[in-house]
């Protein structure tokens, strides 16, 4: 009986003290993916704020550009210096549109360093890695 209460006894210690690191296993991932999350989040900001500050000052300059070239043709070609600016414009948004289409899907690959830890941590789980 003395030996039954003592195996039990051992054994409740070693889950206790597996549930305590799978519990601290969470807790460091946790804290990775929080950081990783602050670190994505302000380059998001600052990629953001320069990009919006750089796209205004050049559709000013475009703008401006369009509008002196348009002036000084006014005279002999004014649909076609509104045409050809016209044209340059709307291009120029949907290049822009689709760049940026293709820099979200970057975005995806945001906290690739905590999932190669989960995953890894997995695989320790499961006594496939060493």
């Amino acid at each position: 009986m003395a030996d039954d209460s003592t195996h039990s006894g051992r054994s409740e210690r070693r889950v206790r003290g597996w549930l305590a690191n799978v519990l601290e296993l969470a807790e460091v991932r946790l804290e990775l993916l929080t950081i990783e999350a602050r670190i994505g989040l302000q380059r998001l900001i600052l990629v953001c704020v320069v990009g919006v500050l750089g796209a205004v000052m050049a559709a000013f300059g475009v703008i401006f550009l369009a509008l002196l070239i348009t002036v000084w043709l006014w005279d002999s070609h004014p649909l076609l210096a509104l045409g050809v600016f016209t044209a340059l414009f709307l291009g120029g948004g949907i290049v822009a549109l689709l760049t940026a289409q293709g820099k979200l899907r970057g975005l995806v690959e945001m906290f690739g360093a905590t999932r190669d830890e989960l995953r890894r941590d997995q695989q320790r789980l499961r006594g496939d890695a060493p």
